[in-house]
């Protein structure tokens, strides 16, 4: 993954650019949640990525999950707190497929 799609999806330094796929993102995790964004979700975790630049330093690249990275200990976290599997749309899911 690049720094550049996270930019272009909307996740940016300067925080989620209206009217982009990151904002349809946030309003829809939001009102999956009942109102808010949490913290270590999908939306959450690539907008920390975009302000820093640092999609591809923690693992997620385009030709999968780096083994040993933060994306790999989040995976595993993840699959853990989902009975061993990754749910689609999950966290993990969602920043990789960007």
């Amino acid at each position: 993954m690049s720094n550049r799609n996270v930019c272009k999806a909307g996740f940016t330094s300067s925080g989620i650019k209206g009217g982009s796929r990151a904002s349809s993102m946030m309003s829809r995790e939001a009102k999956a949640s009942g109102g808010g964004v949490h913290s270590g979700g999908p939306t959450a975790t690539l907008q920390k990525m975009g302000a820093k630049s640092s999609a591809y330093s923690t693992g997620f690249t385009s030709s999968g999950i780096s083994r040993g990275s933060q994306a790999s200990r989040m995976m595993s976290q993840e699959a853990r707190s989902h009975g061993g599997g990754i749910p689609r749309g999950g966290t993990t899911s969602t920043v990789q497929s960007i």
